[in-house]
């Protein structure tokens, strides 16, 4: 479609790469825009800036913050003894959402998925093995006595999961569960219901259980 504009057109172009935006909304949002006061466009665009250049991930959990460390790590109400390792930011706001979860978080940015050149190096797996190792060094407050796989149950998430098991085992003690099996095989976490994840969680098992149940 020709526009009238070049503006108009670099606008619905950079509308156009956002996730789940075709051309057609692109260009009603770019209209949306044009038809407001020209203060909202403005307050839209300073807030886009500043999330890009002022946001923060957690030194602790790499969750999004507005600090250093996060709401929900320096809470002193959640329970430090319980980790929940999830795929990315968007996950802690579904887990969240349920109520049913009081921990902490571990986030990993990614699944492993070497056909899209995804190893555990490009992943926080290391981090998630050092911090439960510091928990457990003399003087620490409490250790990590528990991790909760909450991965989506894909090949990918599969793996992941797998893959962290192992790298867990030198933590003889460590419980190690994952989510109920009612979230379906091949679901994605991101897009399970608040009941039906939150039950997942309440009804976790043990990873062991989960694993020869599946092999």
């Amino acid at each position: 479609m020709e526009y009238p504009s070049q503006l108009l057109t670099n606008a619905v172009d950079e509308f156009a790469k956002l996730p789940g935006v075709g051309r057609k909304t692109a260009l009603r949002l770019v209209l949306h825009l044009l038809r407001q006061e020209p203060e909202r466009a403005i307050q839209l665009g300073e807030s886009l800036i500043r999330l890009r250049n002022e946001v923060h991930y957690c030194k602790v959990c790499h969750n999004i913050s507005d600090s250093e460390v996060c709401s929900i790590c320096s809470n002193p109400q959640r329970d430090p003894s319980i980790l929940c390792v999830v795929e990315n930011v968007k996950e802690v706001m579904v887990v969240e959402a349920t109520r049913q979860f009081g921990g902490l978080y571990h986030v990993l940015g990614g699944l492993i998925s070497p056909m899209d050149g995804v190893g555990p190096q490009q992943l926080q797996i290391e981090s998630l093995v050092e911090r439960i190792r510091e928990s457990r060094q003399p003087g620490a407050l409490m250790p990590i006595q528990e991790v909760i796989l909450a991965l989506s149950t894909t090949m990918e998430g599969d793996t992941t999961n797998f893959y962290i098991f192992r790298k867990l085992a030198e933590f003889q003690d460590l419980r190690i569960t994952t989510l109920a099996r009612g979230v379906a095989v091949g679901d994605e976490i991101e897009y399970a219901d608040e009941i039906t994840l939150g039950k997942s969680i309440l009804n976790r098992t043990l990873f062991t259980d989960s694993f020869a149940k599946n092999t």
